[in-house]
């Protein structure tokens, strides 16, 4: 394992056990046990269901973006998708982003760069409606500004949300501006020019250094194109459109989800909606840094949300503990079947991308 990767996983782990101590620090053992098995787990089955459609939806969206690039059917594009998730849940440093252009790469010969920048795409799409459903869930919300959780020396609070939304968002517009920035032709040309100058900065260095450093620039360059080329959708509105109709989509069905698994638990009476917002601070929350899976940062994120709608500790434990694990481990079986099925030895590819 990479040092970063390591250094990555330590700082995930410290992270999710304190998240794990103060959203079930007020929940007794017993009490969480006895309440988890008082949940009604037939609501699993239509559950995993809808949880299946909003991926099968989500390999679509990769397919039309891939489109341009390189035209896959269905089932070439859901396979690796539910790779790379299966992978963010038992790996860290969530790998899966790079086992996904790695296999395209492998069973395609999609450079990995073209469809790296074909996940990007995918991630900038779920990150813009998540901060849309955002502003609108603090339009329709009204959090008391009093209200908080202890996290530590942290407080879990309105300010933390708009904090990570605000980060988010900042986060988006550098995506979009520098996919925009390499759809002009003149401004590619320009960065390929500006590095094919690099190499005149070290004329006066040795002949070995210099053509290391050429090399290193012809790289560079290639970079850049196969980048460029997956950014290519970006030239085509009718497939935006689409893809914004798709993202709209899976987060509702993302939700619908959650409601499901709510009508088999005691003590969570709540809307659609109000677990809609649920939904959207829990992913908030899972943007920090934390183990594979999520674990503890999502618990902490679900009983700060539940507690807004005047969920007791041991309902919004027991809820989010149980919602986690339904969203969690079909995917990570769907993940090892779409492995098998399609021959990939995952941790040889990602070997590889080292």
């Amino acid at each position: 394992m990479k040092k970063k990767a390591k250094i990555s996983l330590i700082i995930g782990i410290v992270i999710s056990i304190a998240a794990f101590y103060f959203a079930f620090k007020n929940v007794p053992f017993n009490e969480l046990i006895e309440y988890l098995s008082s949940i009604n787990y037939l609501w699993l089955f239509p559950s995993v269901f809808v949880v299946f459609i909003s991926f099968s939806l989500r390999a679509f969206r990769w397919m039309l973006i891939l489109e341009p690039v390189c035209k896959v059917n269905f089932w070439k594009a859901f396979h690796p998708l539910m790779i790379g998730f299966m992978l963010n849940c038992i790996l860290p440093g969530r790998v899966g982003e790079v086992a996904r252009p790695a296999i395209l790469q492998k069973k395609e010969k999609v450079p990995f760069s073209t469809g790296l920048a074909t996940v990007v795409v995918e991630r900038i799409f779920d990150s813009s409606i998540l901060i849309i459903l955002f502003g609108a869930m603090l339009a329709y919300i009204d959090i008391d500004p009093q209200l908080s959780i202890s996290f530590g020396k942290y407080n879990l609070n309105r300010e933390t949300l708009i904090s990570i939304g605000g980060n988010l968002f900042k986060l988006m517009i550098v995506l979009i501006a520098g996919i925009l920035l390499f759809s002009f032709s003149s401004i590619r040309q320009g960065i390929k020019w500006t590095i094919n100058k690099i190499p005149l900065l070290f004329s006066l260095t040795s002949v070995s250094l210099k053509n290391k450093i050429q090399k290193f620039c012809a790289s560079l360059i290639c970079f850049v194109d196969n980048l460029s080329t997956g950014f290519s959708f970006i030239n085509h509105p009718k497939k935006i459109c689409i893809c914004i109709g798709l993202s709209f989509i899976i987060w509702i069905l993302s939700a619908f989800s959650f409601y499901i698994i709510s009508l088999g638990c005691p003590g969570i009476r709540l809307s659609y909606l109000e677990l809609f917002a649920v939904m959207i601070i829990i992913c908030f929350f899972i943007a920090l840094p934390s183990v594979p899976g999520f674990w503890g940062i999502w618990e902490a994120g679900g009983v700060f949300a539940l507690s807004l709608f005047g969920i007791s500790a041991k309902e919004a434990a027991g809820f989010t503990l149980a919602s986690h694990a339904i969203q969690i481990f079909p995917v990570i079986i769907i993940g090892v079947i779409s492995a098998m099925l399609s021959g990939v030895d995952t941790l040889q590819i990602l070997k590889e991308r080292r």
